[in-house]
């Protein structure tokens, strides 16, 4: 039995126990108003809740014969309610519904705070390995998955937010938050559900970054039309990486030593000149100084029209549209930023 049915099925058991008890007591006042004439409302209903509770206390009237055996009647009754009602809350505690579903509460509202934070649709290989990067990069991630396996494989991870649902609906989208979200990955295992989620993304949010799974080569081209920035191809990229590491195993292990490693060592990373100090403005790559300024490298560069350039020469004049990948630690890195912003 799944985690749903079992709270299902703890909420029909609560439900049911506090009903016999209303029920109870209901029973309990009409049926002391009509044994004894001297007993008001109040009365009546005094007497069924003492005797319910078996605490003991006086009769309000005295008995007649009818009315001990009434009362003797409720007390077992009581007994078998009350029994019941331990039970179902001792289930309902010791299956952690209770304590689950307070966490899920909390997630709830952390998602809603969130902005600028990467969804993630299925939690499967592809969709674990891309949750432990962005999270080693220090991005908040939430995951949406439908499967209650996977849930329970995401409750392990303190880092990652979740939501449980087909990430194909727009209420579940918007349970992600994926109007302030800046990002979607899509690995779900299956191509067509894959388009729909990344029509439904691009249709809420027409700005977000939307990266996509694809199984086979032919859904290519129809995730792009439906809004994927770029499409992931799983099998291509593990058959080019095995033949570049016989054709060109040493620059391969490099370039992984470089991306995949963790975010203390080298690192390779863009950063946009959005913020640049007006003192750099028109000014070259070679009188902005890096590498003795900061200890970074400028390896690369993306220009205004999208165009990429490698190795990019000192000559080239900066501007407020560039994006530089610089190659460096983190110190380094953090060092070229404070200079492009601050100017020294």
């Amino acid at each position: 039995m799944n985690k749903q049915k079992i709270w299902e099925e703890n909420i029909r058991s609560l439900g049911i126990a506090m009903f016999s008890l209303v029920l109870a007591i209901v029973i309990g006042t009409g049926g002391y108003m009509l044994l004894n004439d001297a007993y008001s409302l109040v009365d009546a209903f005094y007497m069924t809740v003492i005797t319910i509770t078996t605490v003991g206390f006086t009769e309000v009237h005295p008995m007649t014969d009818a009315g001990k055996l009434f009362t003797i009647f409720l007390i077992f009754v009581s007994f078998g309610i009350f029994g019941y009602l331990a039970s179902a809350i001792t289930r309902f505690i010791l299956d952690g519904v209770f304590r689950r579903n307070l966490k899920d509460y909390r997630i709830v509202r952390s998602i809603e705070k969130l902005k600028g934070h990467v969804i993630v649709c299925g939690y499967g290989r592809n969709g674990k390995q891309a949750c432990l990067e962005l999270i080693e990069h220090g991005e908040n991630v939430v995951v949406i998955d439908s499967e209650e396996s996977s849930i329970d494989r995401i409750r392990l991870q303190p880092e990652l937010l979740f939501v449980q649902g087909d990430a194909t609906q727009e209420d579940v989208l918007n349970m992600a938050n994926i109007a302030e979200a800046k990002a979607l990955i899509t690995a779900i295992p299956n191509d067509a559900e894959n388009v729909y989620v990344v029509l439904t993304a691009r249709e809420m949010n027409s700005k977000i970054k939307i990266i996509s799974r694809s199984e086979k080569s032919q859904s290519d081209n129809k995730l792009k039309r439906a809004g994927a920035d770029n499409v992931i191809m799983p099998d291509r990229i593990g058959g080019q990486q095995m033949a570049k590491l016989v054709a060109q195993p040493d620059v391969v292990e490099f370039l992984d030593n470089i991306l995949l490693q963790s975010t203390k060592g080298v690192k390779l990373e863009e950063v946009s000149c959005r913020g640049l100090a007006e003192c750099f403005v028109g000014k070259s790559i070679r009188e902005l100084n890096v590498r003795d300024r900061s200890g970074a490298n400028i390896i690369g560069l993306k220009d205004q029209d999208g165009v990429y350039i490698y190795n990019p020469s000192p000559e080239i004049v900066l501007d407020r549209y560039f994006h530089l990948f610089v190659l460096g630690n983190k110190e380094q890195v953090y060092n070229l930023k404070q200079l492009l912003v601050v100017g020294e």
